[in-house]
């Protein structure tokens, strides 16, 4: 990785943790923090933070569903991936270690949605293989992607309790930073929202 693309990162990564944490202490009245999207573009994410994130159900590796409006109340981790995407691939881990810090807290859930065409025949090996002990979601027919205007992955989305995403970060980050921890816990801690 080149040193423009790590510096591009870390750029995205305080944006975002900022973004939640003005979120988080701006107490949701009204935020509309755009703390994602092409770093360099100009241009702001397709899904604006302070949106309200749209309900959709989908099938876990399992085989049961899992549809958005039954985690209301929960803080939501969104992730849209595949396992062919080399950028997904680097920053799983860093979910995974994001993960272990919170799965102890029943209102926080991280949900990865796969875009793999293949469905559970590509994503549930990969998984096995790679230990990732988060929710799996298998989205073959990119129902995901269209419905909240994905333009590539991996894209994350940071759901509160009310439904509204409060973040929104285009392209692979390293989610175990201590400034994103802290932020989303902020955001757990905070019953408003």
């Amino acid at each position: 990785m080149e040193i423009r693309d790590r510096i591009l990162y870390l750029v995205a990564g305080i944006v975002v943790a900022t973004g939640l944490a003005l979120v988080v202490l701006s107490g949701h009245r009204g935020a509309r923090i755009a703390t994602s999207s092409g770093i360099g573009s100009g241009s702001e994410a397709p899904v604006a933070a302070g949106s309200q994130a749209a309900d959709f159900k989908l099938e876990k590796l399992d085989g049961t569903t899992v549809s958005l409006e039954s985690l209301r109340g929960k803080v939501v981790f969104l992730n849209v991936w595949a396992t062919w995407c080399e950028p997904c691939r680097e920053e799983m881990p860093s979910m995974q270690t994001l993960y272990d810090s919170f799965k102890s807290n029943k209102d926080f859930v991280m949900l990865a949605v796969s875009q793999d065409v293949k469905g559970r025949a590509a994503v549930a090996p990969y998984v096995a293989k790679n230990g990732y002990h988060f929710t799996i979601l298998l989205d073959p027919e990119n129902k995901i992607g269209e419905t909240y205007d994905v333009s590539g992955v991996p894209e994350t989305f940071i759901i509160d309790r009310k439904g509204q995403i409060v973040a929104h970060h285009m392209g692979a980050f390293d989610w175990s930073r201590p400034d994103v921890r802290d932020a989303l816990q902020q955001l757990l801690d905070s019953k408003q929202g």
